[in-house]
């Protein structure tokens, strides 16, 4: 596959900590417990880590304007009701290595908590050894799939 990506510089942010959980909204990891349920829909992430980078690319905001995959209000959980999540491909640089992975968006219209700002970008790859808080790094992102202003 062949992208001319947009590179945009960020900064990872702490989350709600609710995808690489247990926390206090759920007693398990979010995003642990939907893989499942996203595998079956043909979307593995299995090899991913259980949890988001939440890059912040302020002043920037992103959309999700015509990602690859979403599934429509998917029932991982019986806490809420079902939820729709959407995934644009996309590479995240951290100290100049490189790493596949997905934007993971999760339509607020559809979620009943844990709402994120648009210059918020969460990405689903593999564990990034050394990252905190703070840290700067760039993301590529699919300007196919998701437009940024």
């Amino acid at each position: 596959m062949s992208t001319d990506w947009i590179r945009l510089s960020g900064v990872l942010v702490q989350g709600h900590r609710v995808a690489s959980g247990p926390s206090a909204a759920y007693p398990y990891s979010s995003l642990e417990k939907q893989k499942p349920f996203f595998k079956s829909l043909g979307m593995d992430l299995v090899p991913y880590f259980n949890g988001t980078l939440n890059i912040s690319i302020a002043p920037a905001v992103f959309e999700m304007a015509r990602p690859e995959f979403t599934f429509p209000l998917v029932e991982w959980t019986d806490l809420h009701p079902p939820e729709t999540f959407s995934f644009s491909r996309c590479r995240v640089k951290f100290q100049n290595v490189l790493y596949e992975g997905w934007v993971y968006y999760p339509h607020p219209e559809t979620k009943k908590t844990h709402f994120q700002n648009p210059s918020l970008v969460e990405v689903i790859t593999y564990e990034l050894p050394n990252i905190r808080y703070g840290d700067a790094l760039e993301v590529d992102l699919n300007p196919e799939e998701i437009t940024v202003r």
